[in-house]
Protein backbone atom coordinates (compact mmCIF):
# COMPACT_ATOMS: atom_id res chain seq x y z
CA UNK A 1 0.00 0.00 0.00
CA UNK A 2 1.59 3.52 -0.90
CA UNK A 3 1.01 6.71 1.65
CA UNK A 4 1.44 9.93 0.42
CA UNK A 5 1.75 12.90 2.86
CA UNK A 6 0.87 16.56 1.50
CA UNK A 7 1.83 19.39 4.01
CA UNK A 8 -0.89 22.26 3.20
CA UNK A 9 0.83 25.48 3.94
CA UNK A 10 -1.01 28.85 3.00
CA UNK A 11 0.67 32.31 3.07
CA UNK A 12 -2.24 34.33 3.45
CA UNK A 13 -2.89 33.24 6.87
CA UNK A 14 -6.00 35.47 8.58
CA UNK A 15 -4.33 34.88 12.26
CA UNK A 16 -0.68 34.79 11.32
CA UNK A 17 0.42 36.05 7.45
CA UNK A 18 3.36 34.08 6.19
CA UNK A 19 3.47 31.64 8.96
CA UNK A 20 4.98 28.79 6.84
CA UNK A 21 8.16 30.40 6.50
CA UNK A 22 8.13 31.96 9.98
CA UNK A 23 11.86 31.35 11.65
CA UNK A 24 12.12 28.71 14.09
CA UNK A 25 15.52 28.75 14.83
CA UNK A 26 17.14 29.34 11.05
CA UNK A 27 14.76 27.29 9.44
CA UNK A 28 11.27 28.48 8.48
CA UNK A 29 8.01 26.62 9.99
CA UNK A 30 7.59 24.63 6.93
CA UNK A 31 11.49 22.77 6.90
CA UNK A 32 10.38 21.84 10.58
CA UNK A 33 7.14 20.10 9.23
CA UNK A 34 8.73 18.59 6.69
CA UNK A 35 11.26 16.82 8.05
CA UNK A 36 9.15 15.55 11.13
CA UNK A 37 6.84 13.78 8.46
CA UNK A 38 9.62 12.52 6.48
CA UNK A 39 10.84 10.27 9.55
CA UNK A 40 7.18 8.61 9.73
CA UNK A 41 8.41 5.65 8.62
CA UNK A 42 5.19 3.96 6.52
CA UNK A 43 5.31 7.13 4.26
CA UNK A 44 6.49 6.96 1.42
CA UNK A 45 6.46 10.25 -0.26
CA UNK A 46 6.00 13.76 1.26
CA UNK A 47 4.90 17.02 -0.68
CA UNK A 48 4.60 20.90 0.78
CA UNK A 49 1.14 21.95 -1.78
CA UNK A 50 1.15 25.41 -1.75
CA UNK A 51 -0.41 28.18 -3.89
CA UNK A 52 2.49 30.68 -3.32
CA UNK A 53 5.33 31.51 -4.75
CA UNK A 54 7.64 32.41 -1.75
CA UNK A 55 6.59 29.43 -0.07
CA UNK A 56 7.19 27.14 -3.32
CA UNK A 57 10.95 28.95 -3.75
CA UNK A 58 11.60 28.63 -0.04
CA UNK A 59 11.05 24.69 -0.28
CA UNK A 60 12.88 24.56 -3.70
CA UNK A 61 16.41 26.27 -1.45
CA UNK A 62 15.56 23.69 1.42
CA UNK A 63 15.14 21.07 -1.30
CA UNK A 64 11.76 20.33 0.04
CA UNK A 65 9.74 18.75 -2.37
CA UNK A 66 7.21 21.42 -3.24
CA UNK A 67 3.19 21.04 -5.81
CA UNK A 68 1.83 24.49 -6.65
CA UNK A 69 -1.68 24.55 -6.79
CA UNK A 70 -5.00 27.02 -7.58
CA UNK A 71 -5.33 30.13 -5.56
CA UNK A 72 -8.87 29.30 -5.66
CA UNK A 73 -9.63 26.56 -2.86
CA UNK A 74 -11.09 27.52 -0.28
CA UNK A 75 -10.21 24.73 2.28
CA UNK A 76 -6.48 23.01 2.69
CA UNK A 77 -8.86 19.60 2.23
CA UNK A 78 -9.80 20.66 -2.04
CA UNK A 79 -6.27 21.87 -2.10
CA UNK A 80 -4.82 17.72 -1.25
CA UNK A 81 -7.34 16.82 -4.00
CA UNK A 82 -5.86 18.09 -6.66
CA UNK A 83 -2.38 17.52 -5.46
CA UNK A 84 -3.68 13.53 -4.82
CA UNK A 85 -4.62 13.91 -8.83
CA UNK A 86 -1.00 14.43 -9.61
CA UNK A 87 0.88 11.33 -7.12
CA UNK A 88 -0.97 8.45 -6.80
CA UNK A 89 -1.56 6.82 -3.30
CA UNK A 90 -3.73 4.59 -1.54
CA UNK A 91 -3.57 6.98 1.48
CA UNK A 92 -2.98 10.32 1.61
CA UNK A 93 -1.98 12.24 4.60
CA UNK A 94 -2.76 15.29 5.63
CA UNK A 95 -0.31 16.97 8.27
CA UNK A 96 -1.23 20.57 8.39
CA UNK A 97 2.01 23.33 7.81
CA UNK A 98 2.07 24.46 11.58
CA UNK A 99 2.90 21.83 13.73
CA UNK A 100 6.41 21.98 13.75
CA UNK A 101 6.38 19.58 16.77
CA UNK A 102 4.46 17.22 15.55
CA UNK A 103 5.67 13.41 16.70
CA UNK A 104 6.33 10.91 13.86
CA UNK A 105 4.71 7.90 15.83
CA UNK A 106 1.62 9.97 15.94
CA UNK A 107 1.52 10.20 11.93
CA UNK A 108 1.67 6.37 12.75
CA UNK A 109 -1.60 5.99 13.93
CA UNK A 110 -3.47 7.85 11.16
CA UNK A 111 -2.60 5.57 8.28
CA UNK A 112 -5.01 2.42 8.01
CA UNK A 113 -3.45 -1.26 7.86
CA UNK A 114 -5.55 -1.07 4.73
CA UNK A 115 -8.49 0.25 2.84
CA UNK A 116 -10.53 0.65 -0.41
CA UNK A 117 -13.15 2.99 -1.09
CA UNK A 118 -14.59 6.10 0.85
CA UNK A 119 -11.94 6.35 4.55
CA UNK A 120 -11.46 9.82 6.28
CA UNK A 121 -9.78 9.61 9.63
CA UNK A 122 -8.49 12.27 12.01
CA UNK A 123 -6.60 12.33 14.96
CA UNK A 124 -7.37 13.76 18.20
CA UNK A 125 -6.71 13.76 22.03
CA UNK A 126 -7.51 14.82 25.11
CA UNK A 127 -7.62 18.23 26.53
CA UNK A 128 -5.35 19.33 29.01
CA UNK A 129 -6.63 22.58 30.25
CA UNK A 130 -9.61 24.72 30.68
CA UNK A 131 -8.09 27.34 28.18
CA UNK A 132 -7.88 25.10 25.90
CA UNK A 133 -11.31 23.91 26.21
CA UNK A 134 -12.27 27.41 25.69
CA UNK A 135 -10.60 28.74 23.26
CA UNK A 136 -11.95 28.60 19.45
CA UNK A 137 -8.92 27.90 17.96
CA UNK A 138 -9.12 24.44 19.39
CA UNK A 139 -11.58 22.25 17.73
CA UNK A 140 -13.32 20.18 19.78
CA UNK A 141 -14.87 16.90 19.18
CA UNK A 142 -17.62 14.25 19.94
CA UNK A 143 -17.55 10.31 18.79
CA UNK A 144 -20.54 8.10 18.93
CA UNK A 145 -19.88 4.34 20.02
CA UNK A 146 -17.91 3.30 17.16
CA UNK A 147 -15.27 6.01 17.33
CA UNK A 148 -16.87 8.49 14.08
CA UNK A 149 -17.22 12.22 14.69
CA UNK A 150 -20.75 12.68 16.01
CA UNK A 151 -20.09 16.54 16.01
CA UNK A 152 -17.00 19.15 15.71
CA UNK A 153 -17.16 22.62 17.06
CA UNK A 154 -15.03 25.81 18.54
CA UNK A 155 -17.50 25.61 21.57
CA UNK A 156 -16.88 23.67 24.33
CA UNK A 157 -19.25 20.42 23.60
CA UNK A 158 -20.44 18.26 25.08
CA UNK A 159 -22.13 20.61 27.74
CA UNK A 160 -21.55 19.37 31.37
CA UNK A 161 -25.44 19.73 32.54
CA UNK A 162 -25.72 16.55 34.01
CA UNK A 163 -22.13 15.18 34.84
CA UNK A 164 -18.57 16.70 35.03
CA UNK A 165 -17.76 12.79 34.13
CA UNK A 166 -16.21 13.21 31.02
CA UNK A 167 -12.86 14.49 29.14
CA UNK A 168 -13.24 16.64 26.36
CA UNK A 169 -11.17 16.10 22.81
CA UNK A 170 -9.70 18.41 20.74
CA UNK A 171 -9.06 17.25 16.75
CA UNK A 172 -5.48 17.54 15.59
CA UNK A 173 -3.98 18.57 12.56
CA UNK A 174 -3.20 14.98 11.30
CA UNK A 175 -5.64 13.70 9.05
CA UNK A 176 -5.94 10.39 6.40
CA UNK A 177 -8.10 10.01 3.27
CA UNK A 178 -8.79 7.99 0.44
CA UNK A 179 -8.62 9.25 -2.97
CA UNK A 180 -12.41 8.66 -2.93
CA UNK A 181 -12.99 10.84 0.22
CA UNK A 182 -10.98 13.56 -1.01
CA UNK A 183 -13.09 13.54 -4.62
CA UNK A 184 -16.19 13.49 -2.12
CA UNK A 185 -15.22 16.75 -0.17
CA UNK A 186 -14.07 18.48 -3.27
CA UNK A 187 -17.36 17.99 -5.27
CA UNK A 188 -19.83 18.30 -2.02
CA UNK A 189 -20.72 21.99 -1.51
CA UNK A 190 -20.20 23.43 2.13
CA UNK A 191 -23.52 22.90 4.55
CA UNK A 192 -24.77 25.51 6.89
CA UNK A 193 -23.15 24.33 9.94
CA UNK A 194 -19.89 24.33 8.22
CA UNK A 195 -20.20 28.25 7.26
CA UNK A 196 -21.07 28.64 10.72
CA UNK A 197 -18.29 27.14 12.23
CA UNK A 198 -15.39 27.18 9.79
CA UNK A 199 -14.18 23.52 10.03
CA UNK A 200 -13.81 21.28 6.73
CA UNK A 201 -14.78 17.86 8.39
CA UNK A 202 -17.94 18.45 8.99
CA UNK A 203 -18.76 18.31 5.11
CA UNK A 204 -18.20 14.83 6.01
CA UNK A 205 -20.40 14.89 9.21
CA UNK A 206 -23.46 16.98 7.34
CA UNK A 207 -23.75 14.72 4.47
CA UNK A 208 -23.75 11.40 6.52
CA UNK A 209 -20.09 10.01 5.68
CA UNK A 210 -18.17 8.14 8.44
CA UNK A 211 -15.39 10.64 9.44
CA UNK A 212 -12.88 8.14 12.14
CA UNK A 213 -11.37 9.75 15.34
CA UNK A 214 -8.18 8.14 16.94
CA UNK A 215 -7.43 9.01 20.34
CA UNK A 216 -3.56 9.50 20.59
CA UNK A 217 -1.71 10.97 23.64
CA UNK A 218 -0.27 14.45 22.16
CA UNK A 219 1.56 17.26 23.44
CA UNK A 220 2.12 18.84 20.18
CA UNK A 221 1.32 22.13 19.64
CA UNK A 222 0.24 24.33 16.52
CA UNK A 223 1.27 27.10 15.61
CA UNK A 224 -1.79 29.63 15.64
CA UNK A 225 -0.78 32.88 16.02
CA UNK A 226 2.96 34.58 16.95
CA UNK A 227 2.80 34.23 20.81
CA UNK A 228 2.48 30.44 20.22
CA UNK A 229 5.77 30.31 17.69
CA UNK A 230 7.40 32.19 20.35
CA UNK A 231 6.91 29.18 22.79
CA UNK A 232 7.55 26.79 19.56
CA UNK A 233 10.95 28.50 19.49
CA UNK A 234 11.90 28.01 22.78
CA UNK A 235 11.07 24.48 22.88
CA UNK A 236 13.13 23.62 20.01
CA UNK A 237 15.90 25.57 21.22
CA UNK A 238 16.13 23.05 24.79
CA UNK A 239 15.86 20.39 22.00
CA UNK A 240 19.08 21.56 19.94
CA UNK A 241 20.97 22.40 22.92
CA UNK A 242 20.24 19.24 24.26
CA UNK A 243 20.96 17.41 21.22
CA UNK A 244 17.67 15.47 20.95
CA UNK A 245 17.81 16.89 17.83
CA UNK A 246 19.62 18.30 15.02
CA UNK A 247 19.35 21.05 11.88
Amino acid sequence: MKIVAFIPARYHSSRFKGKPLADLCGRPMIWWVYNRVRLVRRIDEVYVVTDNEDIRQACEALGIACMMTSEEHRTSTERLYEAAQKVHADVYVCVNGDEPLIEPELVEQVIPEMTEGFFAANLMTKVQSPVEVVDNTNIKVVTDCKGNALFMSRSPIPHPKASLAFDYYKHLGVLAYSLEALRFFAETPRGPVEEIEDINELRFIENGRPLRMIAVEAHTLSVDTPKDLIFVRRILEKKLKSGEIGL
